[in-house]
């Protein structure tokens, strides 16, 4: 099976945030594509709620994933990068603006198989913008062939 071409998968995404007391909790269960290039995994799908944004998670071994929310030709993209233990910094890029954004991983998570095609990979990681914490996010995301 040619993987650099893309393989149908099941994409379960599973999302929990922590805002200034709030709490929201969001689940997709969606198709979408997975792509190996030698040894990083791709898993794509388009978020169904209004914006139908596309998502990519880019997973690059056991403690290195990538999120990006969002296009190169769109007015929103978020890209953010999660490495265990590690303060990364990012762009949000809204139609105000670009907001330079900080992520911490204190917990990250990857396990998959290529042979059937599927895998976990589960992060906790804490925003922070101007210093100022914004909120605690945890994301699950389930792929299956």
């Amino acid at each position: 099976m040619d993987m650099s071409r893309g393989v149908p998968v099941r994409v379960q995404m599973e999302t929990w945030v922590e805002q200034d007391g709030q709490q929201e909790h969001h689940q997709y269960d969606e198709p979408g594509q997975m792509v190996q290039l030698g040894n990083t995994i791709y898993i794509r799908y388009v978020e169904p709620d209004q914006d139908h944004l596309p998502v990519t998670v880019k997973i690059k071994g056991d403690n290195n994933v990538e999120l990006t929310r969002g296009s190169n030709q769109g007015d929103t993209r978020l890209h953010l990068q999660f490495i265990a233990e590690k303060q990364v910094h990012a762009q949000y890029r809204t139609p105000y603006g670009v907001i330079p954004v900080d992520t911490i991983t204190p917990r990250i998570d990857v396990a998959y198989t290529l042979e059937p095609v599927n895998g976990q990979v589960y992060v906790e990681y804490r925003l922070i913008a101007n210093n100022e914490h914004l909120g605690d996010y945890r994301m699950r995301l389930i792929f299956s062939a």
